[in-house]
């Protein structure tokens, strides 16, 4: 939940207005290098597979990776200073990070160096194309209301671009070396079939004409791939994207993260998760706490949810308990490698000792 709350505050205050000129700055300017980077805010971890290494992405344009477990970070050169929200590898040399004013970055060497491949209005711009193209030559045996949709829609986008607006991007998953997405604020998704060279909006596809957030996009082991947003939005495709449906809900609250392990998770508001085999028919899983949950990170026959104010619970299949302990801040994301979960958020880096989380857990 923290990279939403950071993303809405932030448009709150009008970050996507007529401050654009400064928005281009952080764009236009690499991330400063510090030594305290390692302390600052980040909002997404991940191990690339066949790696040892730990990548993780925050503010100000900071990527930090190790290569000993930890003991030691390098901050990555990165182009651009904006806050960045996820990271995802599809193999242990390539990777893909995203943010704030519409920016995608590329890594081919692991996350040590970066490279931008789309920024500033371009994304928005890519909206306006997209809806135009439908606007002006509408598909055969397109309903009157779906077409009303795209008129708003585009209104939407071209007020965007007169401000000089950006879609804030909050999640990235790709698929193979070729086939990602990208999603955020107010139904922004994309689609690239070509490794990042290029993109399509595809927003227009979801079943959400209210253009709610998209927090979070789950490519599942059976192939399906689930969306989750804000006001309880469900929704799913099982042909690789190219066409999209809506799920029945359990809850008309904002969801921020999704998750498989065991089964699969969905995580928003107020301590409410449930789970599913499908992603489709969910069950409520009872938590001990109303803490809004924001990611979770699965280790050996465990499960570990995380989030705001240093909220932590485990499961080893006796349902979710409580860690005990004082912990700093709130967490954002987590992964499990070698005995140790790593945790981000608030305060930057924490690493705690499964072995004694699960005592505490227990205890």
């Amino acid at each position: 939940m923290l990279k939403q709350l950071v993303t809405l505050s932030l448009l709150t205050l009008g970050l996507c207005t007529p401050a654009w000129a400064q928005t281009y700055d952080r764009l236009d300017q690499p991330a400063i290098e510090s030594s305290d980077s390692i302390n600052g805010l980040l909002l997404d971890i991940v191990n690339p597979p066949g790696s040892d290494r730990l990548v993780a992405v925050g503010e100000q344009g900071v990527i930090l990776f190790s290569d000993d477990g930890g003991g030691h970070w390098e901050q990555a050169g990165v182009p651009a200073s904006v806050l960045l929200t996820a990271v995802d590898f599809v193999d242990s040399q390539h990777g893909w990070a995203v943010g704030h004013d519409g920016t995608i970055l590329h890594s081919v060497d692991g996350g040590a160096s970066w490279q931008a491949q789309v920024g500033g209005l371009s994304l928005t711009e890519l909206q306006r194309d997209a809806l135009e193209a439908l606007v002006e030559n509408p598909p055969e045996g397109i309903s009157p209301e779906q077409l009303d949709n795209w008129l708003y829609a585009l209104d939407d986008v071209t007020f965007a671009l007169e401000e000089g607006a950006m879609p804030a991007l909050l999640d990235v998953r790709f698929i193979n070396a070729r086939q990602g997405f990208v999603l955020g604020g107010y139904g922004a998704l994309f689609r690239t079939d070509d490794g990042g060279i290029s993109w399509r909006s595809i927003g227009h596809l979801l079943p959400n004409p209210d253009r709610l957030h998209l927090n979070a996009l789950l490519p599942t082991r059976s192939g399906r791939l689930l969306i989750a947003g804000e006001a309880g939005l469900l929704i799913y495709s099982d042909d690789r994207g190219r066409s999209w449906q809506s799920a029945d809900s359990p809850y008309s609250g904002s969801f921020f993260a999704l998750h498989e392990s065991d089964q699969i998770y969905l995580m928003g508001l107020r301590g409410h998760l449930y789970s599913s085999a499908s992603g489709l028919d969910w069950q409520l899983e009872p938590l001990p706490t109303d803490a809004t949950l924001s990611a979770a990170a699965s280790g050996p026959q465990q499960v570990i949810l995380l989030g705001q104010g240093g909220a932590l619970l485990i499961n080893e299949g006796q349902g979710f308990q409580p860690v005990k302990g004082s912990r700093r801040g709130s967490f954002s994301a987590g992964l499990v490698r070698d005995g140790t979960l790593w945790l981000v958020g608030e305060g930057g880096v924490t690493a705690l000792d499964l072995a004694e989380l699960k005592q505490e857990g227990r205890s």
